[in-house]
């Protein structure tokens, strides 16, 4: 008899797929890579660390031309996937980030915030605000609180943005909205907010049987509200008001081509009507679609864009 091993209960197609006892086999996505002591082509650096028992981060330092005390930008940066896919320490995340770092002069902790199915929404949430206080608390450490070498000897905790890409945009903005409300360890600001191709949807542009309604479904499974859930759809009544966006900038990334591409555009715009003090930029890239810059470097619209997202990240920092 069929133990069940081979039973699947959930298929998305090429992304992931679940067996009926519990095995879960990813499809989609780049092979884990290890940190690099110098990446030969950018000179950055980058190392494996704990955050918490239960995740870790990667952690990038670019290579030092001044001093060696030389202070920088810290970015937390949050990988996309749909809350159940990819890694901080995949190929194609560790590739991005080495060239985000290069060019932007930043120490950038990437966060390997726990998947769902294994873990349900809002884990992904929990880690990501978790990983933000962890860089706060490098300020007030508290007794037995392990600090990380290379934030306190290079990075200015006066200048921490926070950065992700589809999934990961999701979560810079929840993130955003919840530091409006909530303190920050250390009294740290968000100065920047990035948000590459964001996860949203609402029930007017997405039908309830789409794929990326369903993925909301499957992550999420105690939702009420599908995918009028505040936590995806920033435009419905009872979501936080934008203006309580606790953040002084904020870019937004959206492609042509990406589905994704009006509701990143309705966003830009909503928040620019709310009554936030902050200031909002949008970049259109034309022609191309989710998540381009991070699926191949090196053609000269990401290369762009990624010099674009640098200059944004300088900019929120004078």
């Amino acid at each position: 008899m069929d133990s069940g091993n081979n039973e699947v209960v959930v298929d998305f197609p090429h992304l992931i797929r679940v067996y009926k006892n519990g095995r879960v086999e990813r499809l989609f996505g780049s092979p884990i890579v290890p940190p690099t002591p110098e990446d030969p082509a950018t000179g950055v650096s980058s190392k494996d660390i704990d955050i918490s028992p239960e995740f870790k981060a990667r952690i990038y330092l670019p290579k030092l031309t001044n001093s060696t005390d030389q202070k920088l930008p810290i970015l937390v940066y949050y990988h996309g996937g749909g809350f159940c896919l990819e890694s901080a320490f995949s190929f194609l995340d560790h590739r991005y980030l080495n060239r985000i770092v290069a060019e932007s002069n930043v120490i950038a902790v990437s966060v390997e915030y726990r998947l769902a199915p294994e873990n349900p929404f809002p884990v992904a949430y929990e880690d990501s605000w978790a990983a933000l206080q962890w860089v706060g608390s490098h300020i007030e450490a508290k007794p037995g609180f392990e600090k990380e070498p290379w934030l306190v000897n290079h990075g200015d905790f006066e200048k921490v943005l926070i950065g992700g890409d589809s999934a990961g945009g999701n979560i810079v903005h929840n993130l955003s909205l919840r530091s409006g409300s909530e303190s920050l360890n250390g009294g740290i600001k968000i100065l920047g907010s990035l948000l590459c191709f964001p996860y949203f949807l609402t029930s007017i542009d997405f039908k309830e049987d789409s794929l990326p309604s369903k993925l909301w479904g499957f992550v999420n499974p105690s939702t009420k509200d599908g995918v009028d859930d505040p936590n995806i759809n920033p435009f419905v009544e009872k979501a936080q008001s934008l203006s309580t966006l606790g953040c002084s900038k904020i870019l937004v990334c959206v492609a042509e081509k990406d589905e994704l591409r009006n509701i990143g555009i309705k966003y830009a715009e909503a928040v620019k009507n709310s009554e936030w003090k902050g200031e909002i930029e949008l970049i259109d890239v034309e022609g191309e679609d989710h998540c381009f810059q991070i699926f191949d470097t090196e053609t000269e619209k990401a290369k762009n864009l990624i010099k674009e997202i640098a200059s944004f990240i300088k900019k929120s920092c004078v």
